[in-house]
């Protein structure tokens, strides 16, 4: 596995970030996705950059010998959704569309709940 790799892995980890979000925000296929960071999968100077920029990093950061992470707790609370840094316009729309379907999913649970309780009323 690469210097590039081992880091993004140790960041990540530490970052408790997904490898689907990490997909998700960087455009690569999940399955890519695993394959980079598994390394069973050699990634390409576009792959590089467009992960380190997902994460809000340059590709250098990445290339260090040592690597320093922010802890999680950290951060404040109402800042978490964008522990990268500052959100590109892509993260922005990543996190309202996230932001929608836990909208979505509060309103379908609500409804299930009222319509469990007038079949039981």
């Amino acid at each position: 596995m690469t210097k590039f790799i081992n880091n993004v892995n140790k960041y990540i980890s530490e970052m408790k970030i997904k490898q689907n979000y990490l997909s998700m925000i960087t455009g690569i296929d999940k399955n890519k996705m695993s394959r980079l960071l598994t390394g069973s999968q050699i990634e390409s100077g576009m792959d590089m950059e467009k992960i380190a920029r997902g994460l809000g990093k340059n590709i250098e950061f990445f290339l260090e010998d040592s690597i320093s992470v922010p802890r999680v707790n950290e951060f404040a609370p109402d800042k978490i959704v964008f522990y990268a840094g500052e959100p590109s316009r892509k993260q922005e729309q990543v996190a309202f569309q996230l932001m929608e379907l836990m909208e979505s999913i509060d309103e379908v649970l609500s409804a299930k709940i009222r319509f469990e309780n007038i079949s039981q009323g």
